[in-house]
């Protein structure tokens, strides 16, 4: 299956990428947060990423995370669009454009395989970007193109 599929997925609605059956990145935007804490991507990718949407008043129990160790063979990335707006390519493996999405404050798109590229449409557009780590370096990262 190619192209994007737009989908109802742990209570909130989003659009994921998919090429050749395999899930390139998710698109959520900013209208579709429900209320409470919702998981975007699933628990066997590894990126985490969730959304909070609490009233005032709500009290998340203080914790710590213990030391377990995990092991990631690729780097996924999310980026959530505090202001301005930009434009997201995806790509396949192979490197072959596949589509773009525009995204505007408060959307955010996590990107999960393939490639990817940016583009910022505005001034002053300020992104958050999270990836997993450790970082080791450009060169062994990424192959850019």
């Amino acid at each position: 299956m190619n192209g994007h599929l737009l989908i109802q997925y742990y209570q909130i609605e989003m659009q994921k990428i998919i090429n050749n059956d395999i899930l390139l990145g998710i698109i959520v935007r900013e209208e579709h947060w429900e209320s409470g804490l919702t998981f975007v991507t699933d628990d066997s990718e590894f990126i985490q990423v969730g959304l909070w949407n609490y009233n005032s008043g709500r009290v998340l129990d203080s914790h710590i995370h213990k030391n377990y160790e995990r092991s990631s063979s690729l780097t996924q990335e999310c980026v959530f669009v505090v202001s301005g707006s930009m434009l997201v390519k995806f790509y396949d493996s192979d490197m072959s454009y596949l589509e773009e999405h525009e995204l505007h404050a408060g959307d955010m798109a996590v990107l999960l395989r393939g490639g990817h590229g940016y583009q910022i449409l505005e001034d002053g557009t300020r992104v958050i970007e999270s990836k997993n780590g450790p970082f080791v370096s450009v060169e062994k990262d990424k192959i850019k193109f």
